[in-house]
């Protein structure tokens, strides 16, 4: 038989073992009924409470002197009433004395009354008073008149600037818009949103304690950071006006233009027409929103001529051919696949230096150029193409707007070009780029073979530094130079072109664009060319001796008055709409006149090509 295996002192010892377990659970449950009440309280009341979010003020925006408001955030009021203890005689007295403070009319008064008839610890009575409103409905409180009532700040986002054209404000489309949820749309507004609008205050709210003690602040929040802009307002008045005038006189869907710095890639002014009014976004949104959007950084086009400069840049580098290298301009051009390559005129104009080539924008020349970038189509396609690569070309640019796009064009070392494809390249089509693309290029030729950013912010006011590709180099100075010089050849030489772009007593380059519009909807989903309309562009310098200013403009599907074999006349051609908007830009920037100025276009004189 075993022996008994309980013992009195192991039953002593388990009971201790039990009461000190017992001891430390009742002194921990002590020690949150008693020192953490607080605590448990708010925890279990915790699914009660709601945050409420009260937008911190908005930075402004301000023009590149930092003294001109271009875009800021005012405050309107709005009633709230606490209604869950009036009579019916308050509800009467306190309505009487708004519909008199506020002057409303029969419709306004009744829903004013309606929304009296209500129950609640918080009830909007009237929203969008002015200051001066309020403060009378505040000094009448101080006499304990609607002393039920609130008066609470909201933030109202405002363009004070006047734009170029009736119904708009100053650079919409480069400012955007602020939405009623508070968040910026398209332009700076949607870009620096972040930095704009600052942190939002959050508040606790308990709806079982009415009123301020309910409520408790859990982030104080921090106010939106302001922003200076690379805008002259100045400048972004007279550039509007210009886009509005062309847009009329060429009856065009649009017409765009910008001035840049070509060596930093400040935006100085930026427009397009149609444009839109920012303080009425809500009516431009259900109207025409279209509108928002800037051609200039969001559409794309195939650019024409101007292209010519790109193939140019490619044959100088490669010195395939030089700027006196006489070509034969046969006016037409048949190429072994069958198709053909043509010049506006399609007439002859027999051996001409390629610099004159450029200048008289022969198709024919382009071409022939740009074959003898290599000894194979797909070689010499493959040289174009990676000049277009040194200038971005396809790419975005990075300007600090939203909704920038790329472009769209064929790599030839994956989907190779037919000698047809080469010969458009070479002259601008079958690509397709935005305007501000074709600035950066153009800036990259006129500042000495160096890249750029464009952008409209002042890069210290957003706390950045330039983008570390600024300034590498993309040419060299002497191409630069080179192309340069044969911009201000092309505007020299054409008698057309001297004329609508003198400017006296200052040097002037660059190069003209017009083509045809593809449009894939026609023909039944074939395609075909959008007859009669065209996209113009003009894209070049202006300055004192060498480039200060870079200038680029494009009208939209205009039709031309006047329509011949080489000859496509509008009441405003883009190259004058280049020499207003660049004789408006020395005036403006102050840019000082030449010493040894050009000659007049009746006393033709050129400057040498590089």
């Amino acid at each position: 038989m075993l022996g008994r295996t309980d013992s009195r002192a192991r039953l002593l010892l388990l009971l201790a073992v039990m009461l000190a377990i017992s001891s430390g659970m009742a002194m921990r449950l002590a020690y949150w009924q008693v020192n953490q009440h607080a605590q448990l309280a708010a925890l279990s009341g915790s699914d009660t409470y709601s945050q409420r979010y009260i937008a911190a003020k908005r930075g402004t925006i301000y023009d590149r002197t930092g003294t001109i408001v271009l875009a800021e955030t005012i405050y309107e009021y709005r009633i709230v009433g606490d209604l869950h203890a009036l009579t019916d005689a308050d509800r009467q007295k306190i309505g009487d004395q708004l519909v008199d403070y506020l002057g409303l009319d029969p419709t306004d008064e009744a829903t004013l009354r309606a929304r009296l008839a209500g129950q609640g610890y918080y009830v909007v009575l009237a929203v969008n008073l002015d200051a001066s409103t309020a403060k009378e409905i505040t000094d009448a409180q101080m006499y304990g008149a609607m002393t039920t009532l609130t008066l609470e700040p909201t933030p109202v986002r405002v363009y004070p600037q006047a734009g170029g054209a009736p119904g708009t404000s100053l650079a919409a489309q480069i400012l955007g818009f602020v939405n009623d949820s508070g968040v910026g749309q398209y332009g700076l507004e949607q870009q620096y949103d972040k930095i704009l609008a600052g942190k939002p205050e959050i508040v606790s709210v308990d709806p079982n304690t009415p009123g301020p003690a309910g409520e408790h602040i859990v982030d104080v929040g921090s106010p939106g950071q302001d922003i200076r802009t690379t805008i002259d307002v100045g400048l972004q008045l007279q550039v509007e006006q210009e886009v509005l005038s062309t847009w009329l006189a060429d009856k065009a869907r649009a017409v765009s233009a910008s001035v840049m710095d070509p060596k930093t890639g400040a935006i100085l002014a930026e427009a397009t027409y149609p444009s839109y009014d920012g303080n009425q976004y809500s009516q431009v949104a259900s109207q025409d929103p279209s509108r928002f959007r800037d051609p200039m950084i969001s559409e794309v086009y195939e650019p024409g001529s101007v292209f010519k400069m790109l193939t140019a840049s490619a044959a100088l580098q490669t010195k395939t051919t030089l700027l006196t290298t006489r070509l034969n301009d046969t006016g037409v051009m048949k190429l072994p696949g069958g198709q053909e390559v043509a010049d506006a005129d399609r007439k002859a104009k027999g051996m001409m230096s390629f610099a004159d080539i450029v200048a008289w924008s022969r198709n024919v020349g382009a071409s022939k150029a740009a074959f003898r970038l290599g000894s194979t189509t797909a070689s010499a396609s493959a040289t174009l193409y990676k000049t277009w690569q040194a200038y971005s070309i396809g790419q975005p640019t990075g300007i600090d707007l939203a909704g920038e796009v790329a472009g769209i064009y064929r790599d030839p070392t994956t989907t190779p070009w037919a000698q047809i494809d080469l010969a458009n390249a070479s002259f601008g089509q079958g690509v397709a780029v935005t305007p501000m693309q074709i600035m950066r290029a153009y800036c990259v030729m006129e500042n000495g073979g160096l890249s750029v950013t464009p952008h409209v912010a002042d890069w210290t006011s957003v706390g950045v530094t330039a983008p570390k590709s600024d300034g590498q180099r993309v040419i060299s100075a002497s191409l630069s130079a080179s192309l340069t010089g044969l911009m201000e050849h092309v505007v020299t030489t054409v008698p057309s072109y001297n004329q609508a772009t003198y400017i006296a007593n200052y040097y002037v380059g660059g190069k003209t664009g017009t083509a045809q519009i593809w449009d894939p909807n026609l023909n039944n989903g074939a395609g075909g060319w959008k007859d009669p309309f065209y996209n113009y562009s003009f894209y070049g310098w202006v300055g004192t001796n060498s480039p200060d200013l870079s200038i680029g403009v494009v009208i939209y599907e205009a039709t031309p008055t006047k329509v011949g074999q080489g000859v496509l006349a509008m009441p405003v051609q883009s190259t004058q709409l280049f020499r207003r908007i660049a004789h408006d830009a020395v005036v403006t920037m102050k840019i000082p006149a030449s010493k040894n100025g050009p000659a007049s276009p009746s006393k033709k004189k050129t400057k040498s090509l590089g």
